[in-house]
């Protein structure tokens, strides 16, 4: 089944949260990052299934070495910039540092607050007790969740680093318990980042709701990678796990270079 497709031709389906949690073991789940209405107006051209408003933008677009400094209202302006030209993807927007696990009061007006910007889901990093008590509380409420497990961002400075996750004794069982118990708290998806594919194929054959990588192989239900990653706007940036779709970055250095070339020859603009 194509959820761009439709009943009439060239006129997309609308992507929702039981299309997402419907594509278990099925067709693959497309999914980027996205931060603006520009970039949202060329998705929205596209058959990608879900968009991430994702707290990446700390160093997509702020420039900083983590996602710790990004607060929820840099989250949802960013969302209400891509809520203002997406249509049928699903629109799903992260919740950052320091809004879930801490108290009920800050997570619901932390997802109330992306909800009213135009998100139609948000995901959450972790699977403690207590963050998988507040995503039951949101789901119950009408919010619904998608999942985080594996690297955690958010948590990095804990961790020692952007390093893959999952190759101790037990882990993989531990990731299955974390999975599980994000489903059982309601969560309709789960992202896995940054973990070793044999066990990101187990995670997902665990459980009855859909898996989507990042860094962690073909065996998951559907596969997330930042946009402007994945476009090569910054070619440095070169992870195992990452393929450069684009060369974006050379190719705008060329335009410019180009544009720079002609107007001070005097080709630019032109008489006529």
């Amino acid at each position: 089944m194509s959820y761009v497709s439709s009943d009439s031709v060239g006129v997309k389906k609308k992507v929702r949260v039981p299309d997402i949690r419907s594509r278990k073991g099925g067709k693959k789940i497309t999914c980027l990052t996205c931060y603006d209405a520009s970039f949202a107006r060329i998705l929205e051209q596209t058959s990608i299934d879900l968009v991430l408003v994702g707290d990446s933008l700390g160093n997509v677009i702020q420039g900083a070495s983590s996602t710790t400094c990004v607060t929820v209202d840099d989250v949802a302006y960013h969302t209400r910039c891509v809520a203002a030209a997406l249509r049928h993807p699903l629109l799903v927007s992260d919740m950052p540092f320091g809004t879930a696990g801490f108290s009920f009061e800050v997570a619901f007006s932390s997802a109330q607050k992306l909800i009213r910007a135009g998100a139609e889901a948000v995901k959450i990093e972790g699977a403690t007790p207590e963050i998988c008590t507040q995503i039951s509380h949101l789901v119950r409420h009408g919010i619904p969740v998608l999942g985080h497990i594996g690297l955690l961002p958010q948590s990095v400075h804990m961790v020692g680093g952007y390093r893959v996750q999952g190759r101790g004794v037990g882990d993989c069982d531990r990731l299955i318990s974390e999975a599980r118990a994000l489903r059982d708290a309601g969560c309709f998806g789960i992202v896995v980042e940054l973990v070793p594919s044999d066990v990101a194929k187990s995670l997902s054959h665990s459980i009855d709701i859909p898996v989507i990588g990042i860094g962690a192989g073909c065996g998951c239900d559907g596969q997330i990678l930042v946009l402007n990653d994945m476009l090569g706007m910054n070619l440095s940036f070169s992870p195992k796990y990452l393929k450069h779709f684009s060369l974006v970055e050379k190719i705008v250095r060329e335009a410019i270079e180009r544009y720079c070339y002609e107007t001070c020859e005097g080709v630019f603009p032109s008489e006529d």
